[in-house]
């Protein structure tokens, strides 16, 4: 168990149980708990742990077993060579370091090792390139969903795993983070809890008091109308497959669960086919062919505002607007979606290169947000900065060129700035 990190509604940990019924075979959930995953700090370590002790006793419920094991003792080849299996199988994960570490365990298991991709509802594999736009892909989906977005049957084992006394494991409620060798530079969340039974409670949430009214409220930060569910969708807490079936059995209008699946599953999708089919997700290499040309003419564009990483992550432009989102950032980990728009393209226009926006931008994403290191937060830097899934604007401005604008002026007047701004403010001075 890599990426979906629960216990139902899992397409690999359900082919898991199938297969083990079939072959008479009972099945165990292999988890590792590693140092040095990649931008990673204690911030993210603390939401991952936090979930652990949810997936235990789910699993428990589907007579399935459980191992953790924590750097050094981790290691799927050695507890391979310990239980014996006759099957492996695996969630998958677009990013690229983790299809490396995938590919070097396939290269040295020597058993039938099969992988599933459970963070998504139609598997991205389907679509075999990257696609330029939501416009190109979303046919495609759609033409799928009535194939992938049925009810999901959560088998239980009919074997039940019993736990050699010689083997190693490690308690999901223990202190799995101590003496961890993790950079703990980020402070945890203290307005996000990791967990499938915190992520299903986040969605009856939404559902009750959010959905309705969603496909006008969304843009409005002051209002905190969005799902705030890309935490549990990063770490896999709950999966887009849970959500989805629930947002369209909800009492709210058509209009507003239209906007909400366009965003879980078409975005978020598009997102991740970007990510599997583009190695420089990452860096600006990923840059739209047309925005390159026009970089390339306004590489000497004088910048009326320049500042360093280190002022953009202590919140210290001059735009309020701005530094409000930062803080959200840093303080809670989670940054409003349309702020975030906003967030990155004012880091193209004070930065001294758009190579070196797009890095910045990354790090302190990646950094902050508990949703960070996510093909949402890549493909959303890549629209913003390098004009990736967009498409070029007229006039060409200075520093911008073509690519896609927003002013403090025009983005405060599309809601309650004023109202948002305080409230961060509130944060900051711990009254919230």
């Amino acid at each position: 168990m890599q990426r979906a990190q629960r216990a139902t509604d899992n397409a690999a940990l359900n082919a898991a149980i199938e297969a083990g019924n079939c072959l008479g075979k009972p099945v165990v959930v292999f988890f590792q708990l590693v140092p040095h995953s990649h931008h990673a700090n204690l911030r993210h370590y603390q939401f991952l742990v936090e979930g652990l002790k949810d997936i235990a006793t789910d699993l428990k419920k589907r007579r399935v077993g459980w191992i953790i094991r924590r750097y050094p003792q981790h290691g799927l080849l050695r507890f391979c060579c310990e239980v014996r299996p006759c099957l492996v199988i695996g969630d998958e994960n677009p990013m690229k370091e983790a299809e490396l570490v995938k590919d070097k365990i396939a290269g040295k298991i020597a058993l039938p090792f099969w992988t599933l991709d459970a963070d998504v509802i139609v598997p991205s594999r389907l679509f075999a390139r990257e696609h330029y736009a939501a416009r190109t892909i979303r046919p495609k989906i759609h033409a799928l969903l009535p194939q992938f977005l049925q009810p999901v049957r959560n088998p239980a084992a009919k074997f039940t795993w019993r736990m050699p006394a010689q083997l190693l494991s490690l308690a999901a409620n223990s202190n799995l983070l101590e003496d961890l060798p993790i950079d703990r530079s980020v402070a945890p969340s203290r307005h996000f809890s990791g967990g499938c039974a915190e992520a299903r409670r986040c969605l009856e949430r939404f559902l009750r008091s959010r959905l309705k009214g969603y496909a006008s409220l969304r843009n409005k930060p002051d209002l905190d109308g969005t799902s705030q569910l890309s935490p549990y969708l990063h770490f896999g807490h709950i999966g887009a497959h849970t959500i989805a079936l629930a947002v369209q059995q909800a009492n709210a209008p058509v209009k507003d669960r239209k906007a909400y699946l366009e965003e879980l599953i078409v975005r978020r999708e598009l997102a991740i086919n970007f990510v599997r089919f583009n190695a420089n997700y990452e860096n600006f290499e990923a840059c739209e062919p047309w925005a390159d040309v026009t970089y390339r003419k306004h590489a000497h564009d004088r910048r009326r505002y320049l500042y360093t990483e280190r002022q953009l992550e202590n919140a210290e432009s001059h735009d309020p607007l701005w530094n409000a989102a930062q803080k959200q950032m840093v303080l809670t980990g989670w940054m409003h979606g349309y702020l975030r728009m906003y967030w990155a393209k004012k880091i193209l226009e004070w930065t001294e290169s758009p190579q070196a926006a797009y890095q910045i931008a990354v790090r302190l994403n990646d950094r902050y947000e508990l949703d960070g290191r996510d093909p949402n937060g890549y493909a959303g830097i890549a629209w913003a900065i390098v004009g990736k899934h967009d498409r070029a604007w007229g006039p060409e401005r200075p520093v911008y060129g073509k690519i896609r604008y927003m002013s403090y002026e025009s983005t405060a007047r599309k809601f309650n700035s004023r109202a948002y701004m305080e409230r961060i403010a509130a944060l900051e001075k711990g009254r919230l």
